[in-house]
């Protein structure tokens, strides 16, 4: 599949005049059938985990929870749907691209255990390259990207040191909470930016 990322960008780049649209979508359809993949996903492990808790685990982690925050709060994303609606093709591929790289560290801490898990850091990887690739052929000549390196959050608290069975539980809720907060957030940003560029479409939320 990164092959075909490769092959589609190169196809953009060249400038085929034919279909330019039509190599986009191309392009915006894998990787929103990516996110789509990991959305649904990070759902499951979590339905999955708050089914495995008892009645007070559950009630005590969702209080804890409400109070605290992700860390990718830090990242500015738009407000509500209004905003994201007028935001540029890319500034959402940027968020998104900063909203999945934020993940590099933490989603390492989620890979041990079920066999689901452990696609967690290789998807978000192959999803991570496909959107760059689509930031580079959405920019002008006159945009930079910024260095990737400068985009890197600290971990996720202290979730690779070793926790007791309390904490170690609230982690892993908080965790596959976030995660699935951040993967609709991306999901939603680029179905927007693909839906751009159909001059005819509706891409009301």
């Amino acid at each position: 599949m990164l092959i075909m990322f490769t092959h589609l960008f190169a196809v953009v780049c060249l400038g085929v005049s034919s279909q330019p649209i039509t190599d986009s979508q191309r392009l915006f359809s894998i990787a929103v059938s990516r996110v789509q993949h990991l959305h649904l996903l990070a759902q499951r492990l979590f339905s999955e985990f708050e089914s495995s808790l008892q009645t007070e685990e559950q009630r005590q982690l969702n209080k804890i929870f409400l109070q605290d925050f992700c860390n990718s709060d830090y990242i500015i994303s738009p407000i509500d749907k209004h905003e994201t609606q007028r935001s540029s093709v890319l500034k959402l591929l940027s968020i998104s691209y900063r909203l999945v790289e934020s993940w590099e560290f933490p989603s390492r801490s989620l890979s041990a255990g079920s066999a689901p898990r452990n696609q967690i850091s290789p998807k978000l990887s192959e999803l991570k390259t496909g959107i760059l690739l689509l930031i580079r052929a959405n920019q002008d000549a006159a945009e930079v990207f910024p260095d990737s390196s400068a985009l890197q959050l600290a971990p996720y608290g202290n979730y690779y040191q070793s926790l007791g069975a309390d904490e170690s539980l609230r982690r892993t809720y908080e965790l596959l909470a976030c995660l699935k907060k951040d993967m609709h957030k991306v999901e939603t940003y680029l179905t927007v930016a693909k839906c751009r560029l159909s001059p005819e479409a509706n891409c009301t939320l």
